[in-house]
């Protein structure tokens, strides 16, 4: 968009957005042929919609905010998906005059025309947000809910005359011709791609007595999804077979696979695990997001004290850095961010994992194979040959794999890995009910993450304040005094604010969230080993005494991070307590 740049430079001053010394300063780097606004957005003074905005002012277009509306399909299928989501345009109102579109880019005259020839109208481009069209394009998917449902159906009723009234076991020729039969195809392609539309993180294929269940974990909460007759059941476990290379004949042991897919540019691998169950083959799939890299601590949630110490230890060379937490928690995501930050030409990164989930430039990544005697432990080994200078090792189970981290953690590396315990401070015990002497542990042991996710309320949420009786509830559950201080340290609120005016919110249905959560968000707590934590750890201390010094410390545990975020707007209390309430310290 033409803005003149002295109009542009009046415009962004007089609404604050940015100060005069930051102006002048961006006009320098900007030079005679660069954009101020550019230079603002590329500096992060202003954000690339601030920047929208003004410029929509200027030339008097009208900006449109779509967020939370829902447009009639309709009008929004005027505009073919892949069309609107490579050129950014979306069709939300008809008139006489015309059709109404938001755009992120109103020059884009190619885009416009494709429209104006298709619709054959008059197209009144409007400008808009980054939010108000991701919001728009997910209607699209939405849409496709229903009619993947209506496919589905209309598929399962062919299979139906395929495996109705066979009575004996189906022979490997026939599962594999029944796997390749259309039908079967179009229902497992449908299933996979409404489970990554839907931004699932699991598949569960289950059959019940009359009919096969089929539910998608979004956001650590498991939906039905659909409901198919029973006999659709033998050809999709075989069809999942054949993309998994299992064995489709064995229906008596549990089998292991993956597979890989893309989708509208996105490469997905999908984790397949059978088990046989009264009924039949149940199947669990887990969904791996090739492009889920890219993260930093910040976007994952961690803040302030907690996030100066993990920028600590990642400039250490020696020690452990243990991640903790039930399986769901998100702590690949986490060890794999730290790897990225580690990943730099002058380091040699080994790993040893079950499975490889993202692959990573320049780490070498090796996969465990316990059936040829590949586990953690020879593994392990292995890499100790490799002269690494970063060891990942996917998960610590076992004592030998421990004895062997901490010793690797000894000789002169870093080690990261992960481990199942309810909280930070449960992992010293844990190590020690292994046969680690602890020691060895409080020589090696740097820092220790205990987290949890928890969904993220969207955008269309709902404000409130806390009454007496739930300040009194909180004060009972959790030292909020602590989390006021961290509250106001950290600029989330004002230094005289108190329990009753900071703001919370609730839930609140969207057309692109119904239940009024989008997406999940990491709470947690590190733990850093002190002079302190360490004559506890010898002294083979409970992990209630090592978490008590650890607060005395100033860690803000789980539940009081979670408290935190519930203030700062990213989640609500009731999310925070569903998932922590049930702790235990191992």
């Amino acid at each position: 968009m033409l803005v003149q740049e002295a109009k542009l430079k009046k415009f962004i001053l007089d609404s604050g957005l940015a100060t005069r010394a930051e102006l002048a300063a961006a006009e320098k780097e900007a030079g005679e042929r660069g954009s101020i606004g550019d230079v603002l957005v590329k500096q992060g003074k202003i954000s690339p919609d601030d920047l929208r905005r003004v410029q929509a002012y200027i030339l008097g277009i009208p900006f449109v905010d779509l967020k939370g509306q829902k447009i009639d399909f309709g009008i929004l299928s005027l505009i073919p998906e892949p069309i609107a989501r490579k050129h950014n345009i979306i069709a939300f109102r008809r008139s006489e005059s015309g059709l109404e579109v938001a755009m992120l880019d109103v020059d884009d005259l190619e885009a416009i025309d494709f429209v104006r020839k298709k619709v054959g109208m008059r197209i009144l481009p409007r400008l808009t947000d980054q939010e108000s069209l991701k919001g728009a394009l997910l209607q699209y998917q939405k849409s496709l809910k229903a009619e993947f449902g209506d496919i589905i159906q209309k598929e399962a009723q062919s299979i139906m005359a395929i495996t109705e009234g066979e009575e004996n076991e189906a022979s490997e020729k026939d599962l594999k011709k029944l796997a390749e039969d259309l039908p079967v195809v179009r229902i497992v392609d449908t299933l996979l791609n409404h489970a990554i539309i839907q931004n699932a993180s699991d598949i569960h294929i289950e059959p019940m007595e009359n009919q096969l269940l089929i539910r998608y974990r979004i956001d650590g909460i498991l939906h039905d999804a659909m409901v198919l007759p029973r006999d659709s059941a033998p050809g999709i476990t075989a069809r999942i077979k054949v993309l998994s290379n299992l064995k489709l004949d064995e229906k008596r042991l549990p089998q292991d696979g993956r597979f890989k897919i893309q989708l509208n540019n996105e490469k997905v691998s999908f984790r397949v695990s059978t088990l046989p169950t009264h009924h039949g083959e149940k199947t669990v799939m887990r969904l791996l997001r090739e492009s889920s890299g890219g993260y930093s601590l910040e976007a994952l949630g961690f803040h302030g004290r907690s996030l100066e110490i993990l920028h600590q230890a990642t400039q250490m060379h020696t020690g452990m850095i243990l991640i903790t937490g039930p399986t769901g928690s998100g702590k690949t995501t986490t060890l794999y961010t730290l790897m990225d930050i580690l990943n730099i030409p002058d380091v040699n990164i080994s790993t040893i994992e079950d499975p490889v989930e993202y692959q990573m430039p320049r780490v070498n990544q090796t996969q465990v194979k316990p059936e040829i005697g590949l586990s953690f432990s020879m593994g392990l080994r292995a890499l100790l040959r490799q002269d690494p200078d970063i060891i990942m090792v996917g998960e610590i189970r076992d004592g030998e794999t421990a004895s062997l981290g901490i010793n690797a953690a000894l000789t002169g590396h870093l080690v990261l890995s992960t481990l199942h315990t309810n909280s930070a401070a449960g992992a010293i015990p844990r190590f020690i009910d292994m046969g680690a002497e602890p020691f060895l542990i409080i020589s090696t042991v740097n820092v220790i993450i205990g987290q949890r996710l928890v969904r993220k309320l969207h955008s269309t949420k709902e404000k409130y304040t806390l009454s007496e009786a739930e300040i009194d509830g909180l004060e009972k559950r959790a030292d909020t005094g602590r989390i006021l201080a961290a509250l106001k340290e950290e600029g989330i609120v004002g230094k005289e604010a108190t329990w009753k005016t900071i703001p919370f919110f609730r839930p609140k249905s969207s057309p692109d969230a119904e239940d009024g959560y989008k997406g999940r968000i990491v709470i947690h707590e590190v733990l850093k080993m002190s002079p302190a934590l360490r004559d506890l750890a010898v002294s083979n201390a409970s992990a209630e005494k090592i978490e008590t010094q650890a607060r005395k410390e100033g860690m803000l545990t789980m539940l009081e991070d979670g408290i935190f975020k519930a203030a700062q707007g990213l989640t609500t209390i009731e999310e925070v307590f569903r998932v922590v309430s049930s702790e235990v310290i191992v």
